[in-house]
């Protein structure tokens, strides 16, 4: 481009000098001659946006093409669970070629039963609850919902009966209330409220200058951890599910946004099957029955008090959690 405008004035300027054109028709020539600069130079980079193109398209269309492992298979059920009894029937899990991360696994949950399960971190427990929606499918044994092995139900109807609280909660960028209405696209803005009522959020959201209208940074990021935390519970009401599911709901929270959260997971379990995963064990102890994880198995199950009686796991996870504290008030006393 710079070679070309010198020639330009260089010829220009020598055929000025003979005469034969004037200053004015050099000027007009260059600006012209300018002018088609940037589309021949457009016109040069077609090849390399085609190519980077091309490159994405074959990633994209990779990304399609695959078949994922968990699908529905011919003839499943059409209707998402109506009771919420949940039966695990000698399971074994592994992730790929790993070790064994659930090892022979069976025990039933009654529909309006309220299970705890705990153990220390690696045993299992999160797996085993990802089984239960189909996250993944289970290589041996089975998973039933309601009499029936989750693979015969369409996931997306199975998953509709289900409700998941994770510790990290996923938020989208977007107006509260849309975050809200991705339990059921479908809720109106009265249901709305209401789920939001019984999540105790809907004071908070009440005093913000624009409401449920307000923006969702991307993951939350301008709501405290425990607002975003009542928002997913808002979310999973709205969705009404037969199961609710609560993996360390509460783990990460101060004690003024875990009480909120825990008043209004009595609202939210009251009639539901639960299955709640908890390290801190005071979060579990008026669970109907608690299930003891250990190395992918289940050690122990029973009511809080009846495990602390058999002096097993159990006992030994609360004396871990609970024995520095009675030693310190009991030297504080003495």
């Amino acid at each position: 481009m710079a070679l070309g405008a010198a020639a330009a004035w260089i010829v220009g300027g020598l055929l000025a000098i003979e005469g034969r054109i004037s200053v004015g028709e050099i000027i007009e020539f260059v600006a012209v001659v300018a002018t088609l600069y940037a589309p021949v130079q457009r016109l040069s980079e077609v090849s390399i946006i085609y190519q980077d193109s091309m490159a994405a398209i074959e990633r994209v269309f990779a990304v399609f093409d695959r078949m994922p492992e968990v699908r529905d298979r011919p003839g499943a059920i059409r209707l998402p669970p109506q009771r919420g009894a949940v039966e695990f029937d000698r399971v074994s899990f592994r992730y790929g070629d790993g070790p064994p991360v659930l090892r022979d696994v069976s025990f039933s949950v009654a529909p309006g039963e309220r299970v705890a399960i705990v153990g220390e971190s690696g045993a299992g427990k999160s797996t085993l609850v990802t089984l239960i929606p189909r996250l993944y499918d289970v290589p041996e044994g089975s998973v039933r919902v309601d009499g029936v092995d989750v693979r015969g139900y369409k996931l997306r109807r199975l998953r509709q009966g289900i409700g998941i609280v994770l510790q990290e909660t996923i938020l989208f960028s977007g107006p509260l209330r849309e975050n809200l209405r991705y339990g059921r696209k479908e809720a109106s803005d009265e249901e709305i409220i209401a789920a939001a009522r019984a999540a105790n959020i809907h004071d908070f959201v009440a005093s913000l200058p624009d409401g449920y209208d307000t923006m969702v940074g991307e993951r939350g990021l301008n709501l405290s951890g425990g607002q975003r935390q009542r928002v997913s519970l808002a979310r999973t009401i709205l969705q009404n599910p037969r199961i609710l599911i609560l993996d360390e709901a509460t783990s990460s929270l101060d004690s003024e946004s875990e009480n909120l959260i825990t008043e209004a997971l009595q609202h939210v379990m009251a009639g539901r099957t639960c299955v709640i995963i908890a390290h801190r064990l005071s979060t579990v102890m008026g669970a109907d029955r608690i299930l003891v994880f250990r190395e992918g198995r289940v050690v122990e199950q029973g009511p809080h008090a009846e495990l602390l009686e058999r002096d097993g796991y159990y006992r030994h996870l609360f004396e871990q959690q609970f024995g520095p504290l009675q030693n310190l008030l009991r030297n504080g006393q003495g």
